[in-house]
């Protein structure tokens, strides 16, 4: 598990900023009505399926069942709020229905451009009917409708004049929007034209190379969300994305719909560190500096936001966005971010004390946040005896934590996504004698058992580990591995799922023709599972203590991708299980927190913001009614504004001497479950 395949979320960042053209072509938009594929398109297209078939985990085949899939999931690529194609051209597609495979096999990819050129035209004709109708428009504000962001599982629109209603809508939508932050009429205009007049140029560098990878990162993805094809120019971005150090704020994002949306925060850069951008947050507007000009980059596409957004370290950039916590109807936001650069490699561990009177007993509760799964590799294949590691770093923090005499230890994995695989299963073995830890198989169903064999135990004292939606892969097999030992307690959010291992293929070792330069595909090829033989895939850890989460499984992790592969599980291996917690412990631990909801006001208030956030993230409709929507702004800005602030934990602690003094409310009530635990062990 390397870096390469544990940067999921990069290769999705990077899927889109090739969707959405990274290079301008010398084409004008309407000549971009009329690609056509490369010649040797077809035969990358047969190559690539040919691998799938007989390589992929999961053994399935591009078949008339596939197809039919993928037909549906390339409509959506290009038209996914179902506000450009008309029924008329959904029926006319129809014909492409069950011979996707056949003639991917005959090295025919020309339905993807057939389809294309159609979204092409339809996009062109919504440009000009928003530009030429709708910019202008002076619109009624007093009128009580409504709009919904999400059109997805609406009927396709039967003629253009039902689309010119919808996007009347739109248009009224985000004139609203900017009529509530101040700006006036004329402003508002210039705005909104602009983005529009935007978009089109956006459309114009779509280029033949950009249509072909949209079409085969379709076909893969009806195998599994993690197998993709990666064009040569989106291979080499994804290679920068993957150098030793990161210049800018330290977040992924990606397009949905017209916003920019933040999809990952990287630990330990300004994102996080500041504690004002999250997950799920949409950008609107990026400024330079302490006074520099908001440019409003709702409908850009993202690389160009990314553009404004990085720049030399130490300088400051200023980001308007729509929190999550407060969702679409809440206010924006402006927030200064310091652009630093983020070394991957140098997101090391970090330890901290906290200090809780219990029953008259002072407790000493250690806490070791760890961002990720990280190793220097090249360092240890030099010999370096001081190479860097999860597992050395953490053995040393817990060291010296013990020389203090704590009476407990948190291991806190929230929104670590993974990384090296030994390194889970190494720090595994510092609180475990010695033992498996994980369960791999591959496609021809061969098990390998992967185990601790050091006996040398680090740490045998009462342990939590504290997990979250956004903790993945290497995080999962630790986090279940502690659980299935019991050797210590899991609280907090059920897992991401992510249980499966891909390796990239170079796809120009298929081909030997002068002068063609192919793409990589990223083929999942192996799958994890617990020592019991239970799969971390789509169902991930499920906690012992789970606290409360406003993520729905079926909008985030591994279960909201339509094609994840499913859970499973195989035959457990021998292991020997620690006595240090039960099912009798596990159930009193549980009693304590149902106590707490009863009669701790921080907790209560915690389960009232999550509530609050869930329904925020839920809501996609808004009013169209001056009146309305500035109540519902003032109303979610009041009841959602530190939400998010409460379960979102910095790389690194701030000192803080007790307990009652943390703001950080998941952090908090993991230390409640581990004083119950060490009061349950003295006892």
């Amino acid at each position: 598990m390397n870096k390469v395949r544990e940067m999921k979320r990069t290769v999705f960042a990077v899927l889109f900023l090739l969707f959405l053209g990274w290079q301008a072509s010398a084409e004008t938009f309407a000549d971009s009505v009329r690609l056509e594929a490369k010649p040797y398109y077809g035969k990358e297209a047969r190559i690539i399926v040919y691998l799938l078939n007989n390589n992929h985990y999961s053994k399935i085949k591009f078949n008339d069942s596939l197809s039919s899939v993928i037909l549906d999931e390339y409509i959506q690529t290009l038209d996914n709020n179902k506000a450009y194609f008309l029924a008329s051209d959904i029926q006319a597609f129809e014909k492409y229905r069950y011979k996707l495979d056949d003639l991917t096999e005959a090295e025919d990819v020309s339905p993807a451009y057939v389809i294309y050129s159609v979204f092409a035209k339809r996009f062109r004709e919504r440009n000009d009917y928003v530009l030429n109708h709708l910019v202008n428009k002076e619109f009624d504000f007093t009128i009580d409708e409504y709009y919904d962001n999400d059109r997805s599982k609406e009927p396709w629109a039967k003629d253009a004049a039902e689309l010119n209603e919808i996007w009347r809508k739109i248009i009224k939508s985000q004139v609203l929007s900017l009529k509530l932050t101040g700006k006036k009429p004329e402003e508002i205009r210039k705005t909104v034209a602009g983005r529009y007049e935007r978009l089109a140029k956006s459309m114009s560098q779509f280029n033949s190379e950009d249509v072909f990878s949209m079409y085969m990162n379709t076909i893969t993805s009806a195998y599994d969300p993690h197998t993709n094809y990666m064009s040569p120019k989106a291979a080499d971005l994804f290679k920068q994305s993957m150098s030793l150090s990161l210049e800018g704020i330290g977040a992924r994002l990606q397009t949905e719909n017209d916003y920019t949306k933040v999809v990952e925060i990287l630990p330990g850069g300004p994102a996080e560190k500041s504690n004002a951008i999250h997950p799920n947050d949409r950008i609107t507007g990026v400024a330079q500096g302490e006074d520099g000009e908001m440019v409003d980059v709702i409908g850009w596409r993202i690389d160009e936001v990314v553009k404004l957004i990085k720049g030399p370290k130490g300088t400051k950039v200023r980001l308007q966005i729509l929190p999550a916590a407060t969702g679409i109807a809440g206010p924006p936001v402006e927030i200064t971010l310091v652009r630093d650069k983020i070394k991957l490699e140098d997101l090391h561990a970090s330890k901290s004390i906290i200090k809780y009177n219990k029953n008259g007993k002072e407790m000493k509760l250690g806490v070791i946040v760890l961002p990720s799964f990280y190793m220097d590799f090249e360092a240890r294949q030099r010999r370096d005896p001081n190479y860097v590691s999860t597992t050395r770093d953490v053995a040393r923090l817990i060291r010296e934590l013990e020389a203090e005499n704590i009476d407990g230890l948190v291991i806190d994995l929230r929104n670590n996504g993974g990384g090296s695989l030994e390194e889970a299963i190494n720090l595994t073995g510092l609180f475990i004698k010695d033992g498996p830890v994980v369960q791999i198989k591959n496609s021809a169903n061969r098990v390998e058992v992967q185990k601790d064999t050091d006996p040398t135990v680090v740490y045998s004292g009462p342990l939590v580990v504290l997990t979250n939606r956004f903790s993945a892969s290497a995080s999962e097999i630790f986090a279940g591995a502690i659980q299935d030992y019991n050797r210590g307690v899991v609280v907090g959010e059920s897992t991401h799922g992510k249980g499966t291992v891909q390796q990239v293929i170079d796809l120009n070792r298929f081909f030997n023709e002068p002068g063609v330069q192919v793409g990589e595909l990223k083929l999942t090829l192996q799958k994890f599972y617990r020592v019991t033989g239970s799969s971390t895939q789509v169902k991930g850890v499920t906690p012992d203590i789970e606290l409360p989460t406003p993520y729905d499984p079926e909008q985030f992790g591994e279960r909201s991708y339509p094609n994840a592969m499913p859970w499973d599980e195989i035959s457990g291996t021998m292991y020997q299980r620690t006595p240090l917690v039960n099912p009798t412990i596990i159930a009193r631990l549980n009693q304590a927190y149902n106590e707490r909801l009863k009669s701790d006001s921080s907790l209560s208030r915690f389960v009232k913001e999550t509530d609050e956030f869930r329904k925020s993230l839920n809501e996609t409709r808004v009013s169209l009614n001056e009146a309305v929507r500035r109540a519902e702004m003032e109303k979610a800005s009041k009841e959602s504004a530190n939400a998010l602030n409460t379960r979102i934990r910095s790389t690194e602690i701030p000192p803080i001497e007790d307990l009652s003094d943390l703001k950080d409310e998941y952090l908090r009530e993991g230390l409640l479950v581990l004083s119950d635990l060490i009061a349950t062990k003295i006892g």
